[in-house]
């Protein structure tokens, strides 16, 4: 039987491409095919592929960011990033949210189908530019896991705004709760979503609650 992907970019001629090669190779048939991180977080729960090879840069959710939510809804699904860009960060923060496997799209063709053949079968796959950043990064004696969270880049004041919204305060509510101004609160926002690579509300909270933020801690144990 041949294993089930589900193509997730946001530019139809990449994903053209990528089920013209998938189309040459029995072992895989495309399922289903997303633009973007929602629709890749609903179509993996509807359609149950073996492998959902993903970009990075996908409006709305990032890839990043539909990999944690697909993994929280669907704990067995198996993901694979392929991205323009190996920055070191972007391939940490991939491997944290739990994908299997990480390629550069001016990988052959010959690698992406040996990445979902590993994958697809239970393994891992890195490709050799990707396990240089990797292998640089440990020589430096940096962990890949369990290092600093992106919350971590905010001042306390910024944290403290957004834990509250993201327990569904409006700006308005954290103003006043927090005795700043509305424009301030508002200002801390589009700041935060600067530091956190994020570009709405949604994955906002999505950030804050990976980082472990919607929790019942008072705020006055919260630095000022």
């Amino acid at each position: 039987m041949a294993f089930r992907i589900l193509l997730v970019d946001d530019h139809k001629v990449l994903r053209e491409g990528l089920k013209a090669i998938l189309a040459r190779d029995a072992e895989f048939t495309v399922v289903g095919e997303a633009e973007n991180g929602a629709e890749a977080v609903k179509l993996t729960a509807g359609l149950s592929p073996d492998v959902v090879l993903m970009d990075i840069g996908l409006p709305g959710l990032n890839g990043i960011e539909a990999t944690t939510e697909i993994l929280r809804r669907s704990p067995r699904a198996r993901i694979v990033i392929l991205s323009m860009h190996g920055d070191e960060n972007l391939v940490v923060a991939a491997i944290r949210a739990g994908v299997r496997g990480f390629l550069l799209k001016r990988s052959s063709s010959t690698d992406v189908i040996d990445a979902l053949r590993v994958v697809a079968r239970g393994g891992t796959y890195l490709s050799a530019k990707v396990s240089d950043v990797l292998l640089s990064r440990v020589q430096r004696g940096e962990p890949l896991v369990g290092s600093k969270s992106p919350v971590e880049a905010l001042s306390p004041r910024e944290a403290q705004v957004l834990r509250l919204i993201a327990a569904g305060k409006g700006s308005k509510e954290v103003a006043s709760v927090l005795g700043l101004e509305h424009n301030t609160v508002r200002s801390y926002r589009k700041t935060m979503m600067k530091k956190l690579g994020v570009n709405n509300l949604a994955s906002l909270i999505q950030v804050a609650s990976s980082a472990g933020l919607l929790n019942d801690t008072p705020l006055a144990t919260l630095p000022e």
